[in-house]
């Protein structure tokens, strides 16, 4: 195969061209080969392609392009690749113009320093012989634009190393035409001018050499307001001269020297910058510390992440003390994080230089240059700024022992080994100092005049200064940008680093810098972070990401953070910490791990991780409340949790939900987005029958099933598929949506036929039982748990057996069947004493207390709700003890003792309000209502019925309103409305007597309230 970028873009198999498409996929394929043999992510192909509108599935539109173009190359579909979380052009460089062309280039240029002009203008010829016209033709975009520009400057330059050697060999007679159409086409570029001169004044035409001169100069002061570079100046001084002068001979090293060291003041500091801004207290710490006196050296280290600005404060700061120092002040860069650390030896020799040490006389051995350094320092007021510094071992011989001295070290590390060091750890800036920053950089108070958008803007850059003065600089480039625009950009995670550019100014070459110094297990660690998108996290995730043992595992996570890569967040009562990836860090570390980490690494790193969480949350499930329905799994033991510190995150499980809840949705999410179903599945859904369900968490239980549902769909997971759509069904009727609960239960019972999953099917008869049994449906819900207690006990499954009784025991007592209800309710109490299930035992306690209070035995009835009280307070379970508190008070009010749990009920009101529990607002309005009745108050219990009746209404649950509209029969005759009372028990008999409830058979209330 062939590609050709180097004028139109081309696809050649087996030596004939191929239809590549229009503009798009010829863009693609221009990307793919600019990068052949390189992995180009899939981010990097829709900024090219689509720019600043990508299309909503850009997955499925880049496959398309991607399909387009295996489609082309027919036989050689493999060509293309999908590979590290991106694309590969698997084609070799002898394949593609622009490397052919680049391999000459670098040929020519190897010939040219080793003096071989003809070999290197020959070489220079056939790279230019490859190009066909203006590269990339047919492409489009801001992409295209750019790598156009990029490929033509190349190009000139290879024209412009030809044109050298061709004139040094002094071919010049033959160039001037073509370097004259060059100079007409690229008036303003020098060199090119130049050599058009020499090519003239060799054809012997120095009048009009020195006349391409002067329109070269009037077209610099026309275009630029600039005169000639001293390169275009040179050669029109030799011109005049009409013959080259000998060069000067080299400047000879002195043989002796009569004065080896004279005195200097060096003042080194770099430029101070004028919009500095906050840091007010670090500030002052540092200058009063740098200014004070002692017996020792004043040695501050600031310390901070990339970008936190840690050289910009040591810059302004030394400029503000530089006073103090009289004596001078020496600086240094020591490229703490770069490849090439600057050597201290090298450093001294700088400085002794400085000081005024001639380089004869530089000591060969660091400790002497050291020891000189030291005796010049002794009794001076110098202060040295050290930038960037790697670790203590590179700054010892660059500290000074004089007291009169003082130093100031910069370090993406914490040199906490340097003894007597004053210690700054720089974090990033609070939202007010970095607002200021962005106002003051960006100038012309447009920053206060769009407010919210400028607080979007410094949120999005994580309030890092580095950040935040880049994104500030971009707008002072661009008065005419809202800065609203800006903020849109910055919040689409794939553009952000490549946002916040400009210049040699980048968020992304600052992190790159500290990435690079890592360790191959830190770089995969940080990768796969990123890739996990977690934001805080606890220390044992490293593990399973980079497939290590655990105590291994969270050496890695301090490298990290020493590294400044990662924040210390939280610590808690066990010592366990927490741990915080910054927001630019983590889209530098989800970039790096989309260019460097294959699919199948990417899906197995995260497979580990979410079947370690898995673990957790099912342990910590087992030591909290839990669902009504759904599956309590034994957690299986993880290879990267030590027992140690499973034991100990757990200490604390709500806490240790609360921490990582927003986290496990984005796991989930994420896990998802990788088509891993199995384990996204299971995930979900024990979080959704553990602290999701118990704390109406709703929101994030429909985003984890939703996006495990959408996976299993993708790739035709049926099993799971059922499982998610039983689990939105139970969703939807714990927000009393009870329609759309209907819909989900009988989608997934159709799934789980279609796998022929029995266990499904029953457990799902279960669930969709209780939602027919709210809305009234009591004969089919009963016909259901007949047939789900048929199908658990064949498959020997007492605990789902034991919800199924319990089920089938409500329904009986809405039926009226009380003795079998009693029954039924008693076994389930029984079952669940004997698996230590201390939740359903509560909840099987209050079941039973309905029915003997149904039956009229009050006092049997108070005992069981009064156990369910107490065990579920004991549990934490604020929800279900506002039920058991409810189910007690309506014993309580036909006791007669209905003024002693008023304000029970009013906190219980209060609690289903707070976790959105409409059901449980319009029971305990309903009840308040009766309590009201029963107390002689009908006008306030007129008042709490009608607002339970709404709450029915709204929930559609027509036998619960016609339990209320029964109620308020009772409070309309005291109030003397007889017509209104006959309408509502008219209209509430009805009800029952179509839905077959047991209040179908009882008499009118009348003006006391009773109720049943």
């Amino acid at each position: 195969m062939e590609f050709r970028v180097l004028g139109p873009i081309e696809a050649f198999v087996n030596g004939v061209a191929v239809p590549v498409g229009g503009p798009k996929p010829r863009t693609m394929l221009a990307l793919l080969a600019v990068h052949a043999g390189r992995v180009v992510s899939q981010d990097q192909l829709v900024d090219a392609v689509w720019g600043e509108e990508p299309p909503e599935q850009t997955r499925a539109a880049v496959y398309t392009y991607v399909s387009t173009l295996r489609r082309a190359f027919a036989d050689e579909a493999d060509a293309i690749s999908r590979t590290g979380g991106g694309y590969l052009l698997a084609a070799g460089l002898d394949q593609v113009d622009l490397h052919v062309f680049s391999a000459e280039v670098v040929a020519g240029r190897r010939a040219l320093a080793d003096g071989d002009l003809e070999e290197a203008a020959a070489r220079f010829t056939a790279a230019l012989a490859v190009w066909r016209g203006p590269a990339l033709g047919g492409a489009q975009g801001r992409w295209a634009e750019g790598e156009r520009s990029r490929l033509e400057e190349l190009r000139l330059a290879a024209l412009e190393d030809r044109v050298d050697a061709e004139l040094a060999i002094g071919r010049g007679a033959a160039l001037v035409g073509e370097l004259g159409a060059a100079v007409a086409t690229h008036p303003l570029r020098e060199r090119l001018r130049s050599q058009l001169m020499l090519a003239l004044h060799q054809s012997g035409r120095q009048a009009d050499a020195l006349a391409c001169y002067r329109e070269g100069r009037q077209v610099l002061l026309d275009e630029l307001g600039l005169e000639p570079g001293q390169a275009l100046r040179s050669t029109h001084d030799r011109i005049l001269r009409s013959d080259d002068e000998p060069p000067a001979p080299p400047v000879s090293r002195l043989e002796a020297v009569e004065v080896v060291v004279a005195p200097q003041r060096p003042s080194q500091l770099p430029f101070h910058i004028a919009d500095f801004t906050g840091r007010a207290g670090e500030v002052a710490q540092l200058s009063e510390h740098l200014s004070s006196t002692g017996p020792a050296v004043r040695l501050c280290a600031i310390s901070g992440k990339p970008g936190a600005g840690k050289s910009t404060l040591a810059m302004h700061v030394a400029h503000a003390v530089r006073d103090q120092f009289p004596d001078g002040q020496l600086y240094a860069t020591l490229r703490g994080v770069q490849a090439v650390r600057a050597d201290p030896a090298e450093v001294l020799a700088g400085f002794l230089r400085a000081l005024g040490v001639a380089d004869p006389a530089l000591p060969a051995d660091l400790d002497e240059r050291a020891q000189l350094y030291r005796t010049l320092l002794a009794d001076q007021r110098v202060l040295v700024v050290l930038d960037d510094a790697a670790d203590e071992r590179q700054i010892r011989d660059l500290l000074p022992g004089s007291p009169t001295c003082a130093v100031l070290v910069t370090s993406r590390e914490r040199l906490g080994a340097l003894g007597g060091a004053a210690q700054f750890g720089l974090d990033v800036l609070d939202e007010a100092e970095a607002f200021d920053l962005l106002d003051r950089v960006i100038g012309d108070g447009r920053a206060r005049a769009e407010p919210e958008a400028a607080q979007d803007i410094v949120r999005l850059c994580g309030r890092l200064p580095l950040a935040v003065r880049i994104a500030g600089a971009r707008l002072a480039a661009r008065p005419q940008w809202k800065l609203g625009r800006l903020a849109d950009r910055l919040r689409v995670q794939r553009r952000v680093l490549q946002e916040l550019t400009l210049g040699d100014l980048e968020v992304r070459g600052s992190l790159a810098l500290s990435y690079d110094g890592l360790a191959a297990r830190e770089r995969a660690a940080l990768r796969r972070l990123g890739l996990l998108d977690v934001s805080t996290f606890g220390g044992w995730l490293v593990a399973p990401l980079i497939d290590c043992p655990p105590d291994e595992g969270e050496e890695v996570v301090e490298r990290l953070v020493d590294a400044q890569l990662l924040d210390v967040v939280t610590s808690d009562d066990s010592g366990l910490l927490r741990y915080q990836v910054h927001d630019l860090t983590r889209a530098f570390a989800r970039e790096r791990g989309d260019a460097e980490e294959s699919e199948a690494e990417i899906r197995a790193a995260c497979t580990r991780a979410a079947e370690t969480w898995l673990t957790l949350v099912e342990t910590a499930g087992e030591r909290m409340p839990h669902a009504q329905f759904g599956d309590r799994a034994t957690p299986t033991p993880s290879p990267y949790l030590d027992d140690g510190v499973a034991a100990e995150l757990l200490a604390d499980p709500e806490a240790w939900f609360d921490a990582e809840q927003s986290d496990l949705v984005g796991v989930v999410e994420r896990i998802s987005e990788l088509d891993l179903t199995d384990i996204a599945t299971r995930l979900a859904a024990a979080l959704c029958s553990s602290r999701f369900s118990v704390r109406n968490l709703f929101g994030q239980w429909w985003r984890t099933h939703s996006a495990a549902l959408a996976a299993a769909r993708r790739v035709g997971d049926r099993t799971g598929e059922a499982r998610l759509l039983s689990g939105l069904g139970w969703l939807r009727y714990e927000q009393d949506r009870f329609d759309e609960a209907s819909g989900y239960f009988e989608q997934a019972l159709e799934a789980y036929a279609h796998t022929a999953d029995a266990r499904g099917q029953a457990l799902t008869r279960l669930a969709s039982s209780t939602v027919r049994r709210e809305r009234g449906e009591l004969t089919k819900a009963h016909e259901s748990l007949e047939l789900a207690l048929v199908e658990l006990r064949e498959l020997d499954e007492p605990h789902a057996v034991a919800q199924t009784e319990h089920e089938l025991g409500r329904v009986l007592t809405e039926q009226g069947d009380l003795d079998d209800a009693l029954e039924t309710c008693e076994r389930t109490l029984a079952a669940y004493r004997s698996f230590d299930d201390r939740r359903g035992t509560a909840i099987a306690l209050r079941s039973v207390g309905i029915v003997l209070r149904a039956a009229g035995r009050l006092d049997e009835a108070a005992q069981r709700c009064e156990a369910a009280v107490d065990i579920m307070r004991g549990l934490g379970d604020r929800l279900m003890s506002a039920y058991a508190v409810q189910a007690l008070a309506k014993v309580r009010i036909r006791q007669g003792r209905g003024d002693a749990v008023r304000s029970d009920l009013l906190e219980c009101l209060a609690t289903c309000n707070d976790m959105q529990d409409g059901f449980g607002q319009a029971l305990l309005l309903r009840t308040l209502g009766e309590l009201e009745s029963a107390a002689g108050r009908p006008e306030v219990a007129h008042r709490y019925l009608e607002r339970s009746l709404e709450w029915w209404t709204a929930l559609g649950l027509p036998v619960w309103r016609a339990r209320t509209l029964r109620d308020l029969v009772s409070v309309l005759t005291a109030l003397g409305d007889r017509p209104a009372a006959d309408l509502a028990w008219t209209e509430a008999l009805s009800i029952f007597e179509r839905h077959g409830s047991r209040e179908a058979r009882e008499p009118r209330p009348q003006s006391v309230l009773n109720p049943a």
